[in-house]
């Protein structure tokens, strides 16, 4: 029997469903695998083994039983420990949480259970999601398995380097500024954020509230789309839901043809600071795109220079809210309650050993932008500049069907070189914030590798709000354009771990 936990989620869900495997077998293979790798790779912090097998047990009980399965039962999925799993620690990367367990489920961890996936663990994260490389966890670093001493991306690095590492193929993450794209364009995976507001955002641990979104993280476009299917559509228990129907991204995975589209290439997403082999695989990905029969035109986005900047008044302005809840009263960690301190007094220990450096420094950000006196100068600004890249994105899309350009400058950085320069790991998201402010649907494929490391580089495609099938028309295409050319998946060039 082939290697159940290379095969794609697709492939895995036809196989448990004919019967040529039991969905126990699979999650064991991939349960095994995790135990084989991942004290190198650390993609996970929690393990749910019983609940797994329990799980898959149920789904080889349904099958014997002639029920008719869904389209990913049986198939494992890893869940990025920010989304509220019943039962199961949820810490958000941050000793602040540590040891908590969630009485109920997020919303998507709840669509994940109904539709029968497997879920295997937790995944690390920078802490409440902040970061571009995983080395905000309080419980330390993950690394990349294309090289180890390199970063996986970040915030959700583990969910990228889980499917890079094959512990799982499937895995969700979420994408604050681009917390799912920037990490698949640097493990060589395919990240969809899909449109603000497409997916359920209940249970999930707030860090930015008009900017996270939940999305799917996975090794191929149809497998991405199969979990976008999943976890989309409207939710009465989140006040920003689009009550509409979910695109047919499935559809579009599954016949992708850029044959007549007009891509736009931003001409903004170029120049100082962007490794040339980047730019080198994303020229001719671009290139690909016509002799695939797609219209490509320049497109200028001017205040998408300013996107950088005004994210980062927003976020953490966001976050310096969203984050007072942890005042060691209600759940959680709680220090110095001895008697001696004031209520005042525990919330400040708490927090002091609670949070990170990365943590403290945007929520001291925020609440100095948000502070009388300043509030207009700062926050009211950045929002201004918001509008500003939204009616960019307007006029864009008024003259073509989606976007295209670098997700990430650079490829994969080593562990530790940014860690003293916030404001160059700050720029790691440099191409992927725009989207996140505006609210439009954006992705990552793999474009090849640069010439001068040998490490992934990703293509970002970005679509209207509500039109996230176009993503995947055009992810489809491309990858299996490039695949033919390479005559195999890139992660087959990936270094056995």
């Amino acid at each position: 029997m082939a290697d159940l936990t290379r095969l794609t989620a697709a492939q895995t869900a036809e196989m448990i469903a004919s019967g040529e495997v039991t969905a126990v077998e699979v999650a064991e293979a991939h349960l095994a695998r995790i135990e084989a790798v991942d004290e190198k790779v650390h993609a996970f912090l929690h393990i749910d083994r019983e609940g797994a097998l329990a799980k898959a047990r149920e789904v080889d009980e349904k099958r014997a039983r002639g029920e008719r399965l869904g389209p990913l039962a049986g198939v494992p999925a890893a869940v990025k420990d920010l989304f509220t799993t019943e039962g199961v620690p949820t810490t958000v990367g941050s000793k602040i949480l540590e040891g908590w367990i969630p009485p109920y489920d997020s919303t998507v961890v709840r669509k994940l259970k109904e539709a029968d996936v497997v879920i295997l663990g937790k995944t690390n994260m920078d802490e409440f999601a902040m970061g571009s490389s995983t080395e905000n966890s309080a419980y330390g670093p993950t690394g990349n398995p294309w090289d180890l001493t390199r970063v996986p991306g970040g915030s959700g690095g583990g969910s990228s380097a889980a499917i890079t590492a094959y512990e799982a193929p499937l895995a969700l993450g979420t994408d604050t500024g681009g917390s799912i794209r920037q990490p698949a364009a640097v493990t060589g995976t395919v990240g969809v954020k899909p449109t603000y507001g497409g997916v359920s955002r209940y249970g999930m641990v707030a860090f930015s509230s008009s900017l996270d979104q939940a999305g799917p993280c996975a090794r191929t476009v149809l497998d991405a789309a199969l979990l976008h299917a999943v976890i989309g559509g409207h939710d009465e228990l989140d006040s920003t839901s689009i009550d509409q129907p979910v695109p047919d991204v499935v559809a579009a995975a599954r016949n992708g043809d850029v044959a007549g589209l007009r891509v736009g290439v931003v001409t903004e997403f170029r120049g100082e600071g962007y490794q040339a082999g980047v730019l080198q695989r994303v020229d001719e990905t671009v290139e690909l795109l016509r002799e695939l029969g797609a219209e490509v035109v320049e497109v200028s986005c001017p205040s998408f220079t300013k996107a950088l900047a005004a994210y980062y008044l927003i976020a953490p302005s966001e976050c310096s809210s969203n984050l007072a809840r942890f005042d060691a009263m209600r759940y959680g960690l709680r220090v110095g309650d001895d008697g001696t301190h004031s209520a005042e007094e525990v919330t400040a220990l708490t927090r002091e050993a609670g949070f990170g450096d990365e943590v403290k420094r945007r929520v001291m950000l925020g609440t100095y932008a948000l502070s009388s006196g300043y509030y207009d100068a700062y926050y009211g600004s950045a929002q201004k500049v918001r509008t500003l890249i939204t009616r960019d994105f307007e006029r864009a899309f008024g003259e073509v069907d989606v976007l295209v350009s670098p997700t990430t400058p650079t490829t994969a950085f080593p562990i530790g070189e940014r860690t003293d320069d916030p404001m160059a790991m700050y720029l790691a998201d440099l191409c992927t914030i725009p989207s996140n402010l505006a609210g439009n649907a954006a992705m990552s494929v793999p474009c090849g590798l640069a010439p001068e490391d040998g490490l992934p580089v990703g293509l970002q495609i970005i679509a209207p709000a509500m039109a996230d099938d176009r993503l995947y028309r055009v992810g489809a295409a491309l990858e299996a354009a490039h695949q033919a050319r390479w005559g195999h998946p890139l992660l087959e060039e990936a270094p056995s771990l």
